[in-house]
């Protein structure tokens, strides 16, 4: 597993020059089917990612966001070329690159990586999680305790209402919504968030696979948004992710609301 980290590090230094180069220039965009818009960085760093793959792993499938690359393998590189596309056509730094090797649906080994600030998250399943090399741990901080940070994912058209949980959570937690789910799950791996409802479905699994195993690796705890286990090599039914002290209680406000 240390090589398929080694490998997954390489891939993400090179999507974070490239995002770093087109951050502050007017990047090329476009929007997709369901209206999320798309940058040339997205594609490039897919593409590249897909050829390394080919390279070095043939018989491994490539998952992404943007283009897929698809064997018969149990083996899958899923990946989101940058998480926060929104923010950062707005020229705003927290989007971050995300990958995982999911082995039979299972994340196995994980990056997430930040590159305005220069921050590699990585972890290999059973082996804890990292933040530049040095070990993160979530906190242990329950609802209604100050500084209970809650990330609320919303857009439209998505198919569970975080919206109608705004209200719930409202005199619960502090409440944010920072434009990456990647992004917040690692504020929840290093402790300074506490939870993030992810209402995404159809390729959302592009989006937190490498989040999942990094936060349970940090301590935390993450289930689809009914509370179940589930693949990351597919499309998911949302998700919870949290440092695990409140997850019960905050799955039982959202099956009341949805």
């Amino acid at each position: 597993m240390e090589e398929y980290l080694k490998f997954a590090c390489e891939i993400a230094k090179y999507a974070g020059k490239e995002m770093l180069n087109h951050f502050d220039v007017n990047e090329e965009y476009d929007y997709k089917e369901d209206k999320t818009v798309v940058t040339k960085s997205d594609k490039d760093i897919n593409h590249y990612l897909i050829e390394k793959v080919k390279k070095h792993y043939p018989s491994h499938s490539v998952i992404g966001e943007e283009e897929s690359y698809i064997q018969d393998s149990n083996y899958a590189w899923v990946c989101d070329p940058i998480d926060g596309t929104g923010m950062f056509i707005e020229r705003i730094p927290v989007a971050v690159f995300s990958l995982a090797l999911v082995i039979d649906g299972v994340p196995k080994v994980a990056v997430v990586y930040d590159p305005f600030f220069d921050k590699m998250y990585t972890a290999i399943q059973g082996q804890g999680a990292y933040c530049n090399n040095e070990r993160i741990h979530v906190n242990n901080k329950k609802l209604y305790d100050e500084g209970y940070r809650m990330n609320l994912e919303m857009w439209n058209k998505a198919e569970y209402d975080t919206l109608l949980l705004a209200k719930e959570f409202i005199d619960k937690a502090a409440l944010s919504q920072i434009g990456s789910v990647a992004r917040s799950c690692m504020a929840i791996a290093s402790g300074d968030f506490s939870c993030d409802i992810f209402p995404g479905t159809k390729h959302a699994n592009c989006d937190i696979a490498a989040s999942c195993l990094i936060v349970k690796e940090a301590g935390g705890m993450v289930t689809n948004i009914f509370g179940e286990d589930q693949r990351y090599d597919q499309d998911i039914k949302g998700a919870i992710i949290s440092n695990g002290i409140s997850h019960e209680e905050v799955l039982s406000i959202i099956k009341k609301c949805l």
